[in-house]
């Protein structure tokens, strides 16, 4: 059963998916995905990803209670300033899709089903497809080792505790499928 809590103007009685939301631990293979999404969708769609918004933090956010702290461990923590810029972050790039953007969000639900549902309130009526990453954990861990810019552990501590609750139109694991596959899973299921 596919998980479709919003709908977008229809033509002619057919759905058309406005935003693709794609939540996966670290170093689970979202950004690839995401590279390919965009080279095999028929349309442009703008990539946006957690990734961007923390580069787009103030110096003083990065490393503070009140912005994000990233354990020596990989555990991560988020602090109120984050977390009200995040939700105009969301509120953003839901107003980019209502003026007719296409986006993919490369996201990372820390937040479980909690996470889900602040995207849910910002949404309102546009379609979204919701996709879930996963990838082993032992797997993400050696990515984590080879990409070099990540703290290690992270994408252990990560692996399974974002899929926790959380709803998807469509799962994707990329343990032992390359992006471009996964890619075009997903492409085939926007609408």
């Amino acid at each position: 059963m596919r998980f479709r809590t919003v709908r977008a103007v229809s033509y002619c009685g057919v759905v058309t998916t406005q935003m693709i939301i794609i939540n996966g631990g670290s170093s689970s293979g979202k950004s690839g995905i995401v590279r390919c999404l965009q080279a095999v969708l028929p349309d442009p769609w703008l990539a946006l990803g957690v990734d961007s918004f923390v580069e787009a933090l103030p110096a003083r956010l990065q490393a503070s209670d009140d912005g994000l702290q990233i354990g020596a461990d990989g555990s991560v923590n988020v602090g109120a300033d984050f977390t009200a810029l995040d939700a105009a972050w969301m509120r953003g790039i839901v107003a980019m899709a209502r003026a007719g953007a296409k986006v993919i969000v490369d996201d990372v639900f820390l937040g479980g089903p909690a996470s889900q549902r602040r995207w849910q309130q910002v949404l309102g009526d546009l379609d979204v497809l919701w996709v879930g990453v996963k990838c082993d954990s032992e797997v993400a861990a050696g990515r984590e080792v080879a990409r070099g810019d990540r703290v290690q552990g992270m994408a252990a501590l990560q692996a399974e505790i974002v899929h926790k609750g959380v709803t998807y139109d469509l799962e994707v694991d990329t343990t032992r499928t390359e992006s471009l596959a996964c890619a075009r899973t997903i492409a085939a299921h926007v609408g």
